[in-house]
């Protein structure tokens, strides 16, 4: 009996043997043809807020002169690839999140400073192992305290400050620093920076020099003990990986005087106050955020999902501004509309309108709206997205130029520029699409394109992101 019960043990195990040996990676599975490594496609959930936009093209860019500014919008045929694409734009909640996200990151990193809480029960010190980490980070899994003792309120204080005049407690804003790094994978890319540089010419009539120094530039910041952010464009010899690394330090807090700036003489003072941190604006748009603010919260919405994931975050897309074909190729719907609804003009016969902008002159309310509404009020477009007309304009990923799309590939064209410091003020422009609450119809169709400076937070500018989508097949119907 125990004979047999072994036969069929062996068998069994030579059955699971052989199974393991069937697979698509054995030439011997098809008659000694390679017919390559099996595996199960990955079907990406749609991601929490977004919507897919499918692959395609378009002719991007308008054909007719603008007639009220006689402007020439530059056209041309593209194509881009599927991507994923918040549905509503970003709004003052989500992103007050980020910035108590960073608030309590401090606090909770002056907790554990000896020169304040001196509890370094609140960053995690050491791996599973009991050895000391090189690089110690916060523990997001200890709760502030409720009850601070001397030395916890004192760590807790210290983010906040005092109004000079009125005495009311508020949060030190200038504080608010971001820190983050990327990696920069185009530039890597470059056959000029390969670190072999045999790889860098692969003409092999070339003699290669081994010894030849290839200087790169990349951008790193850091903050003084005044709190001041230090930015710098450093350029020095190739010499690792790590060069293709840039450093980014952003004060988050959203410029709310855009208000009173980009309004002269006008009683804007309570949208300065309240519009960001009122719970009656919640669902509104933010505005005031910069195009380097957005690119930041864009990396921490990032970080906040693949955390925890393990060794699945390294499939997992980026959060990123779209680029400027991609947000028209959006805006335009699967009709490829001259506006983002099929209708023809911007109000219907009753006089609904279908976006937020100021149909007249001088009358902002003619669309119901003085300023911003809440996101989503008006009806998607065929994508399923809302307020790619009017509302608030939106940042993009590319550089602003008067050549637009023509100066780009016809393939996902974009046009990327990190400018130094040191750069003119002029390369600094970033593209903006779509249109706001405060301008005319001529500004709030798909192709329009207008721009603004990275570092400027405008009371009409806001952002959505987006995330690439990976692998799809697409049937061609004949």
């Amino acid at each position: 009996m125990k004979k047999f019960v072994f036969a069929i043990c062996m068998a069994v195990i030579a059955l699971t043997v052989a199974s393991c040996f069937s697979s698509k990676g054995n030439a011997n599975a098809a008659g000694g043809e390679v017919t390559g490594i099996g595996g199960s496609s990955i079907s990406e959930p749609a991601p929490y807020g977004m919507v897919l936009v499918k692959r395609g093209s378009l002719k991007m860019g308008s054909e007719k002169t603008d007639s009220l500014w006689g402007k020439d919008v530059p056209t041309r045929d593209i194509s881009v690839d599927a991507f994923w694409m918040d549905e509503k734009e970003v709004t003052n909640s989500m992103y007050r999140q980020f910035v108590y996200w960073v608030r309590d990151s401090i606090i909770r990193e002056r907790l554990a400073d000896p020169n304040y809480g001196d509890d370094e029960s609140y960053k995690v010190m050491y791996d599973k192992d009991g050895e000391d980490l090189e690089h110690p980070y916060i523990n997001w899994n200890k709760s502030l305290p409720r009850n601070p003792d001397e030395a916890q309120e004192r760590a807790i204080e210290s983010i906040y400050t005092t109004h000079p005049v009125t005495g009311e407690k508020m949060l030190d804003v200038s504080q608010l620093n971001y820190r983050y790094e990327t990696f920069d994978y185009v530039m890597a890319a470059k056959r000029k920076y390969r670190l072999n540089p045999e790889e860098r010419n692969l003409n092999t009539d070339v003699t290669v020099d081994p010894n030849e120094v290839v200087m790169i530039s990349k951008d790193t910041a850091y903050v003084d003990d005044d709190g001041i952010i230090h930015r710098e464009t450093i350029t020095r010899p190739l010499s690792s990986m790590w060069d293709f690394v840039n450093t980014y330090i952003v004060n988050v807090y959203p410029d709310t005087t855009c208000w009173i700036n980009d309004f002269q003489n006008a009683e804007n003072e309570v949208y300065m106050r309240l519009y960001f941190t009122h719970q009656n604006y919640n669902e509104y748009p933010v505005v005031g955020v910069n195009w380097e603010q957005a690119n930041a919260f864009c990396n921490w919405r990032t970080d906040f999902l693949v955390k925890g994931l393990g060794p699945q975050a390294k499939f997992v897309q980026r959060y990123r501004l779209p680029t400027e074909a991609e947000w028209e190729f959006a805006a335009r719907g699967k009709e490829g509309n001259e506006l983002p609804w099929a209708q023809e003009g911007v109000a219907s016969d009753k006089g609904c309108y279908y976006a937020n902008f100021k149909p007249d002159r001088g009358n902002y309310t003619k669309d119901g709206n003085l300023i911003t509404s809440k996101t989503g009020i008006y009806s998607a477009n065929s994508n399923g997205l809302y307020d790619m007309a009017g509302n608030v304009a939106e940042w993009t990923s590319t550089v602003f130029t008067e050549a637009g799309v023509l100066a780009m590939s016809d393939m996902n064209p974009t046009l990327t520029y990190n400018a130094a410091k040191e750069d003119p003020y002029a390369l600094k422009k970033k593209s903006v699409r779509g249109g706001s609450w405060k301008d005319p119809e001529s500004f709030i169709k798909s192709a329009w394109r207008t721009s603004e400076y990275q570092n400027v937070g405008r009371s009409f500018i806001g952002f959505r992101c987006v995330r690439s989508q990976v692998g799809t097949a697409t049937r061609i119907k004949k």
